[in-house]
């Protein structure tokens, strides 16, 4: 009896010495306005078994799984990243698993499923512009990560459109102002039939139209909420022909009024007039010495930032003002022997795709292009905030033995994790840029690197999850199948890890 009762006061001992990690949501891109892909959790297991689809299906047997909570099917291709917010998890996919069997064919499709059990509620379902590859390349779906603000939220679509949902969807009836849910997921001006599972929009921000943004390939910013500004990428870029810019004056990173959608602010860096490809990347925020800044990567390669609060412009309009720029390239990127260095080439510029993490007074970026241009230099620097007096921005230190890369870093105390697109994953310090090691997954990464539980977990292609130590000593803990590739970024929310597939997403805990 003696002995049961040590027992007990030992571990009662050591669970009040064990730290108590506060259940977290991950309501955006990057968890918080900073965009640092760091996540608080304890507990997540290493030993993960995806398990095995039963005979002639796309379910995948539960009995096969081992530390897999449950799994749910998406479309066909999934790329934009889970956010869990309010007992929900929102993720953008297509619509080749239709949800709806009165809604089929190609769409844009944001799903919702209950974090606990997996259970689907209910879905955004966004028809396609019909301009294929050029705007809304086919079969490619909602590729932005929702942003979720209290009882709304907000998503980027498939068209560029910008959509404010009650996140309940119509289960609780149509509420705000909005009420042509039937005709905006219609594609032949036809209503569709409305039911508890489907959305409830709130407002419909045609910033393409109203702004003559031409979004190259897919529009694929994550939004941001500060205050009550909403700050989009509007992904204006080049036409099929890669050499023409339609929209050259075209706003870039546009602020939305949050309750109605009408534009408040735009920049007017020229972002546009040069833009190499399209700019993709979504804004960061931080405060440097008390003063608030939207910080963001351009398709121009360059960072900018910009005071939150629009002014007047002398033209008339409200604009952004731009406080900070740097050129993410290097000279020897952008010219050789006195020529501009031709884009899409292995040794030219490129733009930023991956997001800038804005932490604290520090700024971390990568620069990359579009997967399908292949490999080619890469740079990722770090930049001071607090100097931002003057516009051009300074590297307090860059780091040239990388690749191009699209995947957003993760900064853990002194380290610094940032995945290329070879990929091999990069360890840092964070304070001076020098290299602590490398791994290599022997494969292509798409996803961003994500630093939770001591642990650095990174999905790649060929659909592996690499599991390594934190630290400044590489460890791999493990590699996990998962059969169909990897190009949404792990998320932890509530000590549980979120892994979505190409085409399934897997709720992991023990």
């Amino acid at each position: 009896m003696s002995n049961l009762r040590s027992l007990c006061l030992a571990t009662a001992v050591s669970l009040a010495a064990a730290p108590i990690v506060p259940a977290a949501d991950w309501p955006m891109w990057g968890g918080t306005p900073s965009r640092n892909m760091v996540g608080t959790a304890t507990g997540l297991p290493d030993d993960i078994n995806s398990g095995k689809f039963l005979p002639k299906s796309e379910t995948i047997d539960p009995k096969s799984t081992k530390n897999i909570r449950w799994v749910t099917k998406l479309g066909s291709q999934a790329y934009g990243t889970p956010v869990v917010a309010g007992g929900r998890i929102y993720v953008g996919t297509n619509n080749e698993s239709p949800r709806d069997p009165k809604q089929t064919g190609d769409r844009g499709v944001l799903m919702v499923f209950d974090e606990k059990t997996g259970d689907f509620l209910w879905q955004l379902v966004v028809p396609k512009l019909g301009s294929g590859k050029v705007s809304d390349w086919e079969f490619v779906g909602i590729c932005s990560s929702a942003v979720i603000d209290g009882d709304r939220g907000y998503v980027v679509t498939n068209r560029g459109d910008v959509i404010c949902f009650d996140v309940k969807g119509l289960a609780d009836g149509n509420a705000g102002p909005y009420q042509d849910e039937a005709l905006f997921s219609s594609t032949d001006g036809k209503p569709v039939a409305l039911h508890e599972k489907l959305a409830d929009i709130i407002w419909v921000s045609d910033i393409r139209t109203e702004l003559g943004i031409f979004p190259h390939n897919i529009s694929s910013c994550s939004p941001l909420v500060v205050g009550d500004k909403l700050y989009i990428a509007t992904s204006n870029g080049v036409d099929w022909s890669h050499l023409n810019i339609p929209a050259p004056f075209a706003p870039a990173l546009v602020a939305l009024d949050k309750n109605t959608g009408k534009v408040v602010g735009e920049e007017t860096s020229g972002v546009s007039k040069r833009v190499l490809h399209a700019s993709w990347s979504s804004p960061s925020f931080t405060t440097v010495k008390g003063k608030p800044l939207i910080v963001w990567g351009g398709g121009d390669g360059f960072a900018y930032a910009y005071d939150p609060e629009p002014y007047a412009h002398p033209e008339g309009f409200p604009a952004l003002k731009e406080v900070l720029r740097y050129d993410a390239n290097p000279p020897e990127y952008r010219m050789k022997n006195g020529q501009p260095l031709k884009y899409a080439t292995h040794d030219g510029p490129s733009e930023v795709v991956a997001t800038v993490v804005a932490k604290g007074d520090r700024a971390f970026l990568v620069i990359g292009q579009d997967p399908e241009h292949g490999d080619g230099v890469g740079m990722m620097s770090c930049l001071d905030l607090s100097a931002t007096g003057d516009i051009t921005g300074k590297a307090l230190w860059t780091y040239k033995d990388i690749g191009r890369s699209i995947s957003t870093p993760s900064i853990d105390g002194d380290l610094v994790y940032q995945a290329e697109y070879d990929g091999d994953i990069h360890c840092l310090d964070a304070k001076t840029g020098q290299a602590l090691w490398t791994h290599s997954t022997n494969s292509r990464i798409w996803s961003s690197t994500l630093v939770a539980d001591g642990k650095v977990y990174c999905g790649n292609e060929d659909g592996e999850l690499v599991i390594l130590k934190a630290g400044r000593e590489k460890k791999l803990i493990a590699r996990v199948e998962f059969y169909t590739p990897i190009y949404c970024t792990p998320v932890v929310a509530n000590n549980t890890l979120y892994v979505a597939t190409l085409t399934h997403l897997f709720a992991i805990g023990k």
